[in-house]
């Protein structure tokens, strides 16, 4: 794998026989993606589709590194991530593409993980001290997320129809 900046990425979109692929959830594709990248989500990637040489990027460059981990032990020989991913792409000024009306998955996740707390506090406080432990959970999901840098919640709401490719639901 090499890694690739969003200037020579940028150069390389539209060269003929070089597969450009973002590996993020549909949802944040819809949310916000690059003009040139088709949406291949991380795990529905298959290294039987994909070009001899193909171009990687994700929001900042992690899961763009594990889609190419994968592909090059697929065999695929000519795997690039570009380096900072569609965050180093907007502020290096270059263009992006922004979907209306669509919720990102992270601002989904502090939607629900708010909701979570804020619910488990009321109950606990006029139904059951016991319901504070909902509360609590959020908590200890929400540190192990920033600890290890994967969000349980994050992965669950990607797979919720909202969120998959071709939906027709709004999440406005």
């Amino acid at each position: 794998m090499k890694e690739i900046n969003v200037t020579t990425a940028a150069e390389m979109l539209g060269t003929d026989g070089v597969q450009f692929i973002d590996v993020r959830t549909p949802a944040e594709y819809r949310a916000k993606h690059v003009a040139g990248f088709e949406s291949r989500p991380l795990d529905q990637l298959d290294a039987g589709a994909v070009s001899p040489e193909v171009v990687l990027m994700c929001l900042s460059g992690k899961r763009a590194s594990m889609a190419a981990e994968r592909l090059e032990a697929a065999g695929v020989g000519g795997v690039s991530v570009v380096k900072g991913g569609i965050q180093a792409w907007e502020e290096a000024g270059l263009d992006v593409e922004v979907g209306e009306g669509v919720i990102s998955l992270e601002r989904q996740v502090r939607i629900a993980a708010g909701l979570m707390v804020l619910i488990g506090v009321i109950l606990g406080t006029w139904v059951h001290p016991g319901l504070y432990g909902l509360a609590a959970f959020v908590g200890a999901g929400l540190t192990f997320a920033g600890i290890t840098d994967t969000c349980g919640m994050g992965m669950l709401l990607a797979k919720a129809p909202w969120n998959q490719a071709g939906c027709s639901c709004k999440s406005t």
